[in-house]
């Protein structure tokens, strides 16, 4: 009777993989969109809350009109400055494929020549701005040009996201008691895991993204007044810029700010080392501390080398769910630790 029973178990084990194998390549064409629908709904939970109150607790029409509200402040801005970058990136590609180097690169390899000759650096060394650009522009081209291009990919996924994110907000609470109760795990360190991913995403996406996406705008909006070319796709390159550790958007400032007086504009070049300074510069310290809290309580390095390496591995989801694969992690290490001090406790 026990070895039927063990069959049976066994039977069900590969029932229950074999079912689960065939849901995962059902919804992996969407996974992208279920996880920034999921990620979406925690950062739109204060405005679910909201509406909550102002609708009298009808949870379907708050998510409704929380769902309104994402597609105005989130998907329209997006879907505008992506075709604005994909624009910058593929006349900028064009004019270096065609030997074109004006603008901030041409600036940077003049620079470096004179820095050459100055200090008598070997003809061994040398670094082809051009070329790295250049690859650099070809990827963002490619990727970009991959998402706007498949319409109708991008229009089902933009479905499938709205969908998950309005249920998600509605039901979001259901689902998370669920998975509590469904893992083997004591359930204070179930909330010991969420805890964790709360903070990653809060970190994230509250903290170092919004600062970054901030300096982003503020650097593009001062190289586009003081008339430096390519405002919007600098602007981008510096919101990512910012996520480094010590460099920040000075990556791009710096060579921006050369780049004016080395072209004559004075004007120009000391009013974006003022913009950079002032508008740019500050916005760190007094947003940080508020947007990001205490954090993730992970060292910079790590959160930087997370978001990097999650950009490698998941690919742009990467900026969110690298954070968020290290908040696990180290939520993982810290219930590992804890069964190591009931074990000592119980002995």
């Amino acid at each position: 009777m026990a070895r039927i029973n063990q069959n049976v178990y066994y039977f069900f084990l590969f029932c229950l993989t074999a079912s689960l194998a065939v849901v995962y390549f059902i919804i992996q064409p969407f996974l992208a969109a279920l996880v920034m629908a999921a990620i979406f709904a925690f950062i739109f939970q204060p405005v679910y809350r909201r509406f909550m109150k102002l609708t009298r607790n009808h949870s379907g029409i708050s998510a409704f009109i929380s769902t309104i509200t994402a597609i105005i402040l989130v998907i329209l801005p997006i879907i505008f400055v992506g075709t604005l970058i994909l624009k910058e990136a593929s006349d900028l590609y064009h004019d270096l494929a065609g030997g074109d180097r004006n603008g901030l690169i041409g600036v940077a390899e003049a620079v470096l020549e004179q820095v050459r000759a100055t200090i008598t650096i070997p003809e061994t060394f040398k670094v082809d701005f051009n070329q790295y650009i250049r690859q650099g522009l070809e990827v963002l081209v490619k990727n970009l040009g991959v998402i706007f291009s498949s319409f109708a990919g991008l229009l089902i996924n933009t479905v499938v996201f709205l969908i998950a994110f309005f249920f998600f907000l509605k039901d979001g609470g259901k689902l998370k008691d669920y998975l509590v109760n469904l893992s083997p795990l004591d359930n204070k360190d179930d909330e010991l895991i969420v805890s964790k991913l709360r903070l990653a995403i809060s970190a994230t996406i509250k903290g170092s993204l919004t600062i970054g996406l901030i300096q982003g705008t503020l650097t593009g909006i001062g190289f586009a007044i003081f008339g430096v070319p390519n405002p919007v796709l600098w602007g981008s390159v510096a919101a990512v810029a910012a996520l480094i550790p010590g460099v920040g958007t000075s990556l791009v400032l710096i060579p921006g700010i050369i780049y004016m007086f080395l072209t004559g504009n004075m004007f120009g070049g000391f009013g974006l080392l003022v913009w950079g300074l002032l508008a740019v510069g500050l916005i760190d310290n007094l947003l940080g501390p508020k947007l990001i809290g205490d954090g993730m309580k992970l060292h910079p390095l790590a959160v930087f080398l997370s978001v990097l390496g999650g950009l490698a591995f998941f690919g742009p989801l990467g900026f969110i769910l690298g954070p968020m694969a290290m908040s696990v992690a180290m939520a993982l290490i810290d219930i590992y630790f804890s069964f190591k001090t009931r074990g000592k406790k119980k002995a």
